[in-house]
């Protein structure tokens, strides 16, 4: 963000360092030292209610709170002065890019995934000619924004689809798919790490791969791009962008992360065929206007949209980064899969309930999308809500019962929503 005191000295730079990551597993894990129930405490949710639904929109745990409310308070009483006292924007980039494993200015922020992904796929530079491959699965924000794209580029958009039936993907399929609908032209790739219409988990490493044969030998301008639409794995699941290999990934990060409302990051390491569609705030931006050219500079940077914010919220990213790397996450997603196993082995052994996502824990992650006879989905939530268990409905065009499994979630919770699903009629 602007500070005018170091306008024409220069914004802080942050050292940071990667992120590591350990290979999932469903066995028992380990929880954190404190206890899982130590962890779940730090959130003001009724502890009656067995949340299901908490990733639609996060509770925010202590810490983030707090934060949310130290900042509130100093800007209610010294607004000027708190906004320029110190680079809380510099400090919140850098907290972003050590919890991905980022490089220093390649994550712009955002107010959420919808933003990041119009932020990319609004500035995305195509060449006449380039096409765009994506796939039947995705999200509203996707899909939307890529039509938008196609209608003020002219570029083409082809989508694929990965599987027919969600619960029988295999991950050979989906990067054949993938590897099926690229041609010479296909400059982006958009696709979904997890889908929130099936809780399918791509296997967006190995997509990576196969782009990488295939860009072998193409003019660097005429790469495929993989482009992630990543918020049902962010916080879920413990893969930094140097696992993915992606070339950028878009989530907000107030769902599985349980980060302040209202904020999300958009990580590229392609930034040179991007160009910003909303002026920055940053000393690089006033910079340029001042000498009457186009901003250059880090990508993260240039392309967080300026503005005034709900800045209470978006320093307080912070915290939500550090509460999670606390915990551990290794221990997050292996707790996330703990649970999401044993809910989908007790929902399967029920004759009436139709698993829709895949039980392989490398093929999905916390979403667990079923299908119950004789109860609609919009029943099942009504009359599962009645009993103190939240859930939701997949909100596409083919409406799916859906859980999350969290690290507010306990094995009893989950043991209770399967009886409650079979008692359902």
């Amino acid at each position: 963000m602007l500070n005018r005191r170091t306008l024409l000295l220069g914004g802080a730079s942050a050292t940071l360092a990667g992120c590591t990551t350990t290979t999932p597993t469903t066995t028992r894990t380990t929880p954190p030292k404190e206890g899982w129930e130590a962890v779940r405490a730090q959130f003001a949710l009724d502890p009656e209610i067995a949340n299901f639904a908490a990733f639609v929109l996060a509770a925010h745990p202590a810490p983030v709170r707090q934060a949310i409310q130290r900042h509130r308070d100093a800007l209610d009483a010294d607004t000027a002065g708190y906004l320029e006292a110190e680079d809380r924007e510099a400090a919140t980039r850098a907290a972003a890019e050590r919890f991905v494993g980022a490089e220093e200015g390649e994550v712009a922020l955002t107010d959420s995934t919808t933003m990041a992904l119009s932020l990319l796929y609004s500035g995305l530079r195509l060449r006449p000619g380039q096409e765009v491959l994506t796939t039947e699965h995705d999200f509203m924000a996707t899909h939307d924004n890529l039509r938008m794209l196609a209608e003020r580029t002219g570029a083409k958009v082809h989508r694929v689809r990965l599987y027919d039936d969600a619960a029988k993907a295999s991950a050979d399929q989906i990067v054949s798919a993938i590897r099926a609908g690229l041609t010479p032209r296909t400059r982006i790739v958009a696709v979904t790490w997890v889908h929130s219409s099936t809780g399918v988990r791509l296997p967006i490493r190995a997509i990576a791969d196969a782009l990488a044969e295939a860009n072998r030998g193409r003019d660097e301008r005429d790469r495929a791009l993989l482009c992630v639409d990543g918020v049902h794995g962010f916080g879920a699941l413990a893969d930094s962008v140097a696992d993915l290999g992606c070339d950028f990934l878009a989530t907000g990060t107030h769902k599985w992360l349980f980060g302040p409302r209202g904020t999300g990051i958009l990580y590229g390491r392609q930034w040179e065929s991007v160009a910003p569609i909303v002026p920055s705030f940053s000393n690089q931006t006033f910079r340029a206007w001042f000498g009457r050219t186009a901003p250059t500079g880090p990508g993260g940077i240039i392309n967080t949209p300026g503005g005034y914010k709900a800045y209470e919220h978006r320093w307080a990213m912070a915290e939500a980064f550090a509460f999670q790397t606390s915990i551990g996450k290794d221990k997050i997603e292996a707790r996330t899969l703990e649970l999401a196993t044993r809910l989908k082995e007790g929902l399967a052994a029920d004759p009436r309930v139709r698993l829709i996502t895949p039980m392989s824990a490398q093929l999905s992650a916390g979403l667990v999308c079923c299908e119950i006879d004789g109860v609609t989905p919009f029943q099942a939530v009504e009359r599962l809500r009645a009993q103190r268990i939240l859930t939701s409905t997949t909100p596409y065009l083919q409406v799916y019962l859906r859980f999350g499994t969290s690290i507010l979630t306990s094995p009893e919770q989950v043991d209770r929503a399967v009886k409650a699903v079979a008692a359902l009629r």
